[in-house]
C-alpha cells in the first residue's frame, strides 16, 4: 500500500516555520552535497545564500564533492568557490577529513543537510561525525537540518568492534544502523560530545517503517553509484563486494544491484544457491546477468553474474543475503579473491575487514571456522537498541 503524503524534511520546515529567523544575524557555515534540496529541488545552499546573505560565510563537501562527480574510494575533492552563489567550499575528503580550527574561527553556527542511506560504512556518517567532534572542541552550534533514512528503520548486524575502527566505521554501530542522520548526531552527542550545542530539525510526517518508495519525493543519487534508492536497499549488504575482486556493478547503471566477474559461472552459482536454505533467501531473487563495466574493476571485460530483485522489503536482509553469496563464490571459485589494497585511508587492514568489523564473521567468510551466522549478526544489538531508545526521533 503506498502512503499518499508528503514528508516534510528539515530544511523544509527549517524554512517553512521560520525557524531560519533565530539565526539571522549569525555568520553561517553549511555541510551539504547537491542532493541536499528542498522540496522544490532548490538546493540548499542556494537557499542559505538567499536567506543569510553575506552572514552565509562557508560551505563544507563530503566525499565525492560538493556535486557528487568524484567516484569513490580516496579520490579526493578541491577546495573551489560554489559556482552559483560564490560561497567558498571546503572539502572534507582529500586534503583533510575535519574541518580545520580556522575554517570555523569567524562561524556561529554549522548546520548539516546531507542525505545518508542507512549503513556504517557510508563516508558521510563519518564526516557529520568530526564535524560535531571539530564543533564541540569549538564551542560551535550545530544545526542538523533531518532527512529520512531511505532503507527505513531495520537493524542488521553486524555490530562493529573496536579492532576494526577506520573512517568507515569511527564508532561502533551496525552495518544497517537504522536510524536518520539527525539521530546519529543525537546518539554521538551521547556518546561522545555531551556539552556540544546541538539541535536536530525533525522530519514532519515521517515513520521508521517508510521506505523511500513511500515518501512520494523523487530520489536524487547522493553519490555517483547509487542512481536509485534499490540501489541504497542492497548497498549495506553488497558495498562488501568492495573487498573483493568480484566487480560490484561500478562502470554499469546498476551499481550494487548487479555483480559479477568473468570467471564466474552463472548455471554453477545457481545451483549452489538453490541447496541454501535460510529464510531471508525467499525475498530476494538472483537473475543471470552478463555487462562490461566501462570503469573500474574489470573494466572491459565480460562479466558473469547476477542482477538483485527484492520481492519483500520487509523480510529483504542485504548484509546475510551477500555474506552468503561471498561464502558461496569462495568456496567455488578458485580465482576470487579478497583485496589488500589501501581503502578509505586504512593502509594496514584489508578492506574486507574494515567492511565487517567483526572477526567471527571475517573467519567464517574465509572458511577457517563454522559458526552460527545469525547469532554474530545480531550479536551486541540487543544492547544497541536500547541504548538508541533515548534518541529516536520517530516512531
Amino acid at each position: 500500500m503506498v502512503n499518499h503524503f508528503k514528508p516534510l524534511f528539515g530544511v523544509d520546515l527549517f524554512f517553512f516555520q521560520d525557524f531560519y529567523k533565530r539565526y539571522q544575524g549569525q555568520k553561517i557555515a553549511l555541510l551539504c552535497n547537491q542532493a541536499s534540496l528542498d522540496y522544490t529541488l532548490t538546493p540548499t545552499f542556494i537557499r542559505f545564500k538567499q536567506t543569510f546573505g553575506k552572514d552565509f560565510k562557508l560551505i563544507f563537501s563530503p566525499q565525492h564533492g560538493l556535486y557528487s562527480e568524484k567516484q569513490a574510494n580516496m579520490i579526493g575533492s578541491h577546495d573551489e568557490i560554489e559556482l552559483f552563489t560564490q560561497t567558498p567550499v571546503v572539502s572534507l575528503y582529500g586534503p583533510r577529513l575535519e574541518p580545520e580550527p580556522n575554517h570555523l574561527e569567524e562561524i556561529d553556527v554549522v548546520f548539516i543537510d546531507l542525505q545518508e542511506v542507512g549503513c556504517r560504512v557510508y563516508t558521510y556518517i563519518w564526516t557529520v561525525f568530526l564535524v560535531l567532534k571539530r564543533c564541540y572542541e569549538l564551542g560551535k552550534m550545530v544545526v542538523v537540518l533531518d532527512r529520512p533514512n531511505p532503507i527505513g528503520g531495520k537493524i542488521e548486524g553486524p555490530y562493529l568492534e573496536e579492532d576494526f575502527k577506520s573512517f568507515v566505521g569511527m564508532d561502533p554501530l551496525p552495518l544497517r544502523h537504522g536510524l536518520t542522520i539527525g539521530e546519529l548526531s543525537l546518539l554521538f552527542k551521547k556518546r561522545h560530545f555531551p556539552d556540544l550545542e546541538l539541535e536536530v530539525i525533525p522530519v514532519k510526517g515521517y515513520r521508521r517503517s517508510f521506505f523511500w518508495k513511500d515518501l512520494t519525493r523523487p530520489w536524487v543519487l547522493p553519490s555517483p553509484n547509487l542512481p536509485s534508492w534499490w540501489c541504497a536497499l542492497v548497498y549495506p549488504g553488497q558495498v562488501l563486494l568492495e573487498g573483493t575482486n568480484l566487480s560490484e556493478g561500478r562502470g554499469t547503471t546498476l551499481p550494487f544491484l548487479v555483480f559479477g566477474a568473468p570467471y564466474l559461472k552463472i548455471e554453477k552459482v545457481l545451483k549452489q544457491w538453490e541447496k541454501l536454505n535460510f529464510p531471508e533467501k525467499k525475498a530476494v531473487v538472483l537473475r543471470p546477468f552478463v555487462f562490461e563495466p566501462t570503469f573500474d574493476k574489470w573494466k572491459g571485460g565480460r562479466c558473469f553474474g547476477f542482477q538483485l530483485y527484492v520481492t519483500d522489503l520487509n523480510h529483504f536482509q542485504p548484509v546475510k543475503t551477500t555474506l552468503m553469496l561471498l561464502r558461496l563464490i569462495k568456496e567455488n571459485f578458485p580465482e576470487f579473491q579478497f583485496l589488500n589494497i589501501p581503502y578509505e585511508f586504512e593502509r594496514e587492514k584489508r578492506p574486507i575487514d574494515i567492511l565487517i568489523g567483526n572477526q567471527e564473521i571475517i573467519d567464517w567468510l574465509e572458511g577457517k571456522k563454522e559458526i552460527d551466522l545469525d547469532f554474530y549478526l545480531y550479536y551486541n544489538l540487543k544492547h544497541y537498541q536500547e541504548e538508541i531508545q533515548q534518541i529516536l526521533l520517530y516512531e
